[in-house]
């Protein structure tokens, strides 16, 4: 079976992901896919992925800095459609709130933490839940160990919100042993999720 090589090594979020994902869409037979990481956020990162796409993957640590994570692909089959079929189908609404900070607005910031801790409960107050939370920056304190927002992102997780907090940015603020609720993500994700959102709300 062929294999092909990826290196993403010293690559930030989130090029390891579209890499790995062209060497994969590009691929015309079977193959095996090895995608070279330095850190375990971008293995998790690619991971997630793949398994999105069905595929099955492992990884192996190569050295204190270098992972290895070989994607099985199996044989490529083109579909051929004969006959084109196109159906109108009214798209879902899907509202999505961005926390890019763990404080709202300008000014004091005593008073802005007190306002985006206000903003997030109401989110758990709304009569429709939004799709996704997505944290990124110094919002992703908002999720992490002494926030006061936890509770309240905990409640919004319990009714099927998705809390996605950016790996590169837990990983500045020494916060990726801190999390408390939510799931770790990349910057591909986050900006699928924007790009297929009908309304981001931004405190």
């Amino acid at each position: 079976m062929n294999i092909v090589k990826v290196n993403a090594i010293g690559e930030n979020c989130p090029i390891p992901v579209v890499k790995a994902k062209k060497a994969i869409d590009a691929l015309t037979e079977s193959a095996v896919v090895e995608i070279s990481v330095d850190n375990e956020i971008a293995v998790q990162n690619v991971t997630k992925m793949v398994s999105q796409k069905n595929l099955e993957s492992t990884y192996e640590k190569a050295s204190e800095n270098h992972f290895v994570i070989k994607v099985q692909c199996g044989e490529v089959v083109e579909n051929k459609i004969t006959e084109e079929v196109v159906c109108t189908v009214e798209k879902e609404e899907k509202m999505v709130v961005v926390l890019s900070s763990d404080k709202m607005g300008e000014g004091d910031e005593e008073l802005g933490k007190v306002l985006i801790k206000g903003f997030v409960y109401a989110i758990t107050q709304l009569d429709k839940y939004p799709k996704a939370v997505l944290l990124y920056n110094s919002g992703v304190k908002l999720s992490a160990e002494g926030s006061d927002s936890i509770a309240d992102l905990k409640i919004l997780e319990e009714h099927g919100v998705e809390i996605l907090n950016c790996g590169t940015c837990l990983n500045f603020y020494n916060l990726q042993d801190k999390l408390q609720v939510g799931k770790v993500t990349n910057m591909y994700s986050i900006v699928e999720e924007l790009a297929g959102a009908t309304n981001i709300i931004r405190p």
